[in-house]
């Protein structure tokens, strides 16, 4: 019969700021929990999550495959393979290593499992309803190879469901990074903390739907035990205006990029501001011929202005959007007058080159003046003078190095797009999004976005949550049988 006392795993939706830890504050987290449980009894519940969670969500899966690898994730499957199999379903464990080798508690979930009649074996079955992988979990120091890569691949290719236990294996839980061979989950049950890994670079890829259990832990013990490494970023709230409110209450945002043969790119950042709340838009070009009828088609209540002159003291700047070379010469000006500025694009890209404007952009953030970069990987590396396989290998700390080494607030762009700030606040990372972003203009967009939420008087990180949060949400909810371009991005409210 099915234990229904312990609160069931919680799904993770997009919505909440849950906070996620490394490996380093998961194991402090569970010496605490261990000491204040005692041994073997967190493994218990952790098998007895999964195995609920199971049944939950494939209720008519009649063989069930588990996967247990040589430590403590094999002894989470073992325990889970116990209740499905007392429940009534065909369990078959598959077990990696050597058995007198397990660590105490998973050599003590072994012995349980076979003393309750679960049959293990070397192989795989034939045919599987359900794969549980238990295979590796947070401590994996190496990649999978050898019998464990067969079977990761006999996952792949059955195509049956997966549920991984804590982590995929072969993700680095606190990277997102994946090893060549890799479990790539239907669901995944992250167990005592959810991970960074789980929400950025491989992650989303890896992991599909995420729940969450945290095996009965007093919450006491966590907030004296560990902070936070980073967290998912919230929903923001609605945005409500006071009836007693014209244009000018939600800020000015001057459009400053658009060279020679890229004009679109600062057009797409100003629809986007337009579209999200910012009071008056000005449209600054830096090609010389008019744009004034294609502009005025798509948006009449643009406004241009000269770039070279228009006051942006007490604005907010979106500079760099289709840039090219020619925002370089506008950009000491920008740096040091503008009243607020999200510097994307080319504009990234001339500071990566010129140690004088990165000094103007770190005096910035000595003056706190509020300021904001979107980078994507390469942008970023180039600012770090690193590779983007540098960067992508722990986002979470090369948007941290960014923003102190820019002094500005970081929105390092891609799957689980991260927000850093230079005063090592938390990092957040976004949950929404999907493969529709990778779309020309999608970039730009954000950038107008963050420009209108500051604009509006959000401070720099909450502007950049707000923004990237919304930028994904519209992706998510666009239809899926239908191309979602940049025009049309900029266009969702």
């Amino acid at each position: 019969m099915m234990n229904t006392t312990a609160p069931a795993p919680r799904r993770i939706d997009p919505g909440a700021a849950w906070p996620l830890f490394d490996v380093a504050s998961t194991r402090a987290l569970e010496r605490a929990g261990l000491a204040s449980t005692g041994p073997h009894v967190l493994m218990q519940r952790a098998g007895l999550a999964c195995a609920r969670l199971a049944l939950a969500l494939h209720p008519h899966a009649r063989t069930i495959w588990i996967a247990a690898g040589p430590g403590n994730n094999g002894g989470d499957g073992m325990e889970a393979a116990l209740h499905l199999h007392a429940w009534g379903k065909r369990v078959l464990v598959s077990s990696l290593g050597d058995a007198a080798a397990l660590p105490t508690d998973a050599a003590a979930s072994r012995a349980r499992a076979q003393a309750a009649g679960v049959p293990f074996t070397d192989q795989p079955p034939a045919h599987w309803d359900l794969c549980i992988d238990a295979l590796l979990g947070i401590g994996a120091r190496r990649a999978p190879d050898g019998v464990m890569a067969r079977w990761i691949a006999a996952m792949r290719d059955h195509g049956a469901p997966v549920l991984s236990i804590d982590i995929p294996t072969g993700l680095d839980a606190d990277t997102g990074v994946a090893a060549q061979s890799h479990v790539r989950a239907t669901t995944t049950l992250s167990l005592l903390t959810l991970k960074p890994g789980l929400f950025t670079a491989d992650g989303r890829d890896c992991t599909q739907t995420v729940w969450f259990d945290d095996l009965q832990l007093d919450p006491a013990v966590l907030d004296a035990t560990v902070r936070p490494d980073a967290c998912l970023i919230d929903a923001p709230a609605a945005r409500l205006r006071r009836h007693a409110s014209h244009k000018g209450s939600f800020g000015d945002v001057a459009l400053v990029g658009g060279a020679p043969g890229m004009a679109g790119a600062a057009l797409l950042a100003a629809l986007a501001a337009l579209h999200h709340g910012a009071g008056r838009v000005y449209l600054c070009t830096l090609d010389d011929a008019p744009h004034a009828p294609s502009s005025l088609a798509l948006a009449p209540e643009l406004m241009q202005r000269d770039a070279t002159t228009i006051d942006v003291s007490r604005m907010t700047v979106v500079g760099g959007c289709g840039g090219g070379e020619h925002i370089r010469a506008a950009l000491p000006r920008l740096l040091e007058t503008a009243g607020k500025l999200v510097l994307d694009a080319d504009g990234l890209n001339a500071v990566a080159t010129d140690d004088a404007l990165l000094q103007l952009l770190r005096a910035r953030g000595a003056r706190g003046t509020p300021t904001v970069l979107t980078p994507h990987p390469l942008e970023a590396a180039r600012l770090l003078e690193q590779t983007v396989a540098q960067v992508q290998s722990n986002r979470l700390e090369a948007a941290r190095r960014l923003a102190q080494h820019t002094a500005a607030t970081v929105v390092l762009k891609g799957s689980g797009t991260i927000v850093a700030t230079a005063d090592d606040a938390t990092p957040r990372i976004n949950p929404t999004g999907n493969a529709r972003l990778a779309t020309p203009g999608s970039g730009d967009v954000l950038a107008g976005m963050i420009g209108a939420a500051l604009a509006a008087g959000a401070t720099p990180l909450d502007a950049a949550c707000q923004a990237v949060f919304r930028h994904g949400l519209a992706a998510q909810r666009w239809p899926a049988d239908t191309a979602l371009t940049a025009l049309e991005l900029a266009r969702q409210a």
